[in-house]
């Protein structure tokens, strides 16, 4: 399949990853954010993202097929409602929140939290091991619904040997650009030409180096 965009870092393909990935070598490392299954649509923008395509179940086949591809270690972020159905996790990393949601505001806690499981594969290695919680303030998701920070990816990946990273469910690029600035390559897969189109200009802006 020919890439919606690439450069010397970063390889972007527009269609379903569940066709792609098969067509795709192992890679070092997994970081993903896929569909929670919960159709989201941020009620708190004035201008409102629409819903997420594939956001109607939990993509478990998918996931599944995405850690697979791994020869190293994979990150899946999810809620914390999903962990139950997910492949048990070696650890599970907290990304806590400047904010927290409102959900139920009789019965329960008002939560600060998201999920990341982490899967090390056979040839796992840690250039520095991290603790299972991570702080970085959320994003105003102004390019994605669901936009992930760059501060919440960085320490993923600069803990981790290896080279090149997929993201096989790319959204607006987050975790390409994370692997441009720290030098490492990386591969998206996003199935809203949209958001290949904002992952694209967002490698094209200059490289900020975190060394």
């Amino acid at each position: 399949m020919k890439p919606y965009y690439q450069d010397d870092n970063c390889t972007i393909y527009n269609g379903d990853c569940g066709e792609i990935l098969p067509t795709l070598d192992k890679v070092d490392l997994v970081l993903t954010d896929p569909p929670y299954g919960m159709s989201f649509r941020s009620n708190h923008r004035t201008i409102k993202h629409d819903k997420i395509i594939g956001d109607s179940a939990l993509p478990i086949e998918l996931i599944n097929l995405s850690i697979n591809k791994a020869q190293n270690a994979a990150y899946i972020f999810c809620r914390w409602d999903n962990i139950h159905e997910m492949p048990k996790p070696k650890s599970i990393i907290a990304w806590i929140k400047n904010n927290w949601s409102m959900g139920d505001l009789k019965h329960e806690h008002g939560r600060q939290w998201e999920a990341c499981l982490f899967y090390p594969q056979e040839n796992h290695e840690f250039i520095k091991r991290i603790p299972d919680v991570i702080k970085a303030k959320r994003t105003g998701n102004d390019l994605h619904p669901t936009e992930k920070p760059i501060d919440a990816i960085i320490p993923l990946m600069e803990c981790n040997v290896g080279d090149v990273i997929l993201d096989p469910f790319m959204g607006s690029g987050t975790t390409l650009r994370a692997a441009k600035d720290l030098g490492r390559k990386a591969i998206g897969i996003e199935l809203e030409e949209k958001y290949c189109e904002i992952a694209a200009k967002r490698l094209e802006q200059e490289v900020f180096n975190f060394g």
